[in-house]
């Protein structure tokens, strides 16, 4: 099929590979325009844009698709169809309208489970044991079009939302290039969700990392994990900020004995190896910190170096 791709992050690159190595014809990569990067603030391309430009494809790289001169700058390209893979700008119905099969995108969760931004990290701070990727044919709305094909994912119970979005970015690849075969085919059954089970998430905010000790030990514990590697979760420590990156709940007979007269965010008990800090249910283990302008580092190496009294409170 003559293909329009597009996508801007990591998570898209493995889908266009994918696209690609079966054999469909990409005529047109559209990507997010190039941004400033890193504490230079040079300016960088996406990684989308990188992959296309490695096997000589066209780029496009406008600020508002939904423009008119846009609009009619893919239509000239005669799409059988285009595949979107987390771009990052709504689509008007001139484009969804435009290929013969449509616009498909593979979204990141078992619709119509965590529709909207960050399903993979919200899979993880929820505890979910389970999920997956979805194909569908886009409509006007926001992850609400017609599915074709779906894929559970188990999480492993050290899930991060980094490994988790490296999971989920090979599994929809694969998913991806068996949906445009049963869509060639004929096979391809496009089912309606129920919206009346929809569930939505919201974007995520460097803010939204900042630990609230009155949660439990387990909610905090998935926070953790899902906002690993961005924006990670953090707390402050004698003023300075200390970013958790690693964190186990402690059994209840390890549980000392005078932690649950204390206020949560009262550290309880110190170890060689962890810092034990009482939280509004149980105790969390900090196991890998990074207080502010130094490296990550195992607590016990922070330890090392940085004495934490009981009674401390973060």
């Amino acid at each position: 099929m003559r293909v329009i791709f597009m996508g801007t992050p990591d998570f898209s690159v493995g889908t266009l590979e994918a696209i690609i190595e079966a054999g469909h014809e990409v005529v047109l990569v559209v990507t997010q325009p190039d941004k400033p990067k890193g504490r230079g603030n040079e300016i960088a391309c996406s990684p989308v844009k990188e992959c296309a430009l490695a096997h000589g494809i066209e780029v496009f790289q406008p600020v508002r698709i939904k423009e008119a001169d846009n609009v009619e700058y893919l239509r000239k390209y005669n799409p059988d169809i285009i595949i979107v893979v987390a771009f990052g700008q709504i689509l008007p119905q001139s484009i969804l309208d435009m290929a013969k099969y449509g616009c498909i995108n593979v979204h990141a969760s078992l619709l119509p489970k965590y529709r909207g931004a960050a399903p993979i990290q919200w899979a993880v701070i929820n505890g979910e044991e389970i999920t997956g990727v979805t194909t569908m044919r886009m409509d006007i709305g926001v992850d609400t079009g017609d599915m074709i094909a779906k894929r559970e994912v188990r999480l492993a119970e050290d899930e991060t939302g980094g490994s988790l979005f490296d999971k989920l970015a090979k599994v929809g690849a694969q998913l991806l290039v068996e949906t445009m075969e049963m869509i060639t085919d004929g096979t391809a059954q496009y089912i309606p969700q129920d919206h009346s089970v929809a569930t939505h998430t919201s974007m995520i905010t460097k803010e939204f990392g900042e630990i609230d000790w009155s949660k439990s030990a387990k909610a905090i514990e998935c926070l953790i994990r899902g906002l690993n590697p961005w924006p990670s979760a953090y707390t402050f420590l004698d003023t300075k900020m200390l970013k958790i990156w690693k964190a186990a709940v402690v059994k209840d007979e390890d549980i000392p004995e005078n932690a649950e007269e204390k206020e949560p965010g009262t550290v309880v008990a110190v170890t060689k190896e962890s810092i034990y800090v009482k939280t509004g249910d149980g105790v969390l283990a900090l196991l890998e910190v990074q207080l502010q302008g130094k490296k990550r580092m195992a607590c016990d190496a922070f330890l090392r170096g940085y004495h934490v009294e009981e009674g401390v409170r973060l």
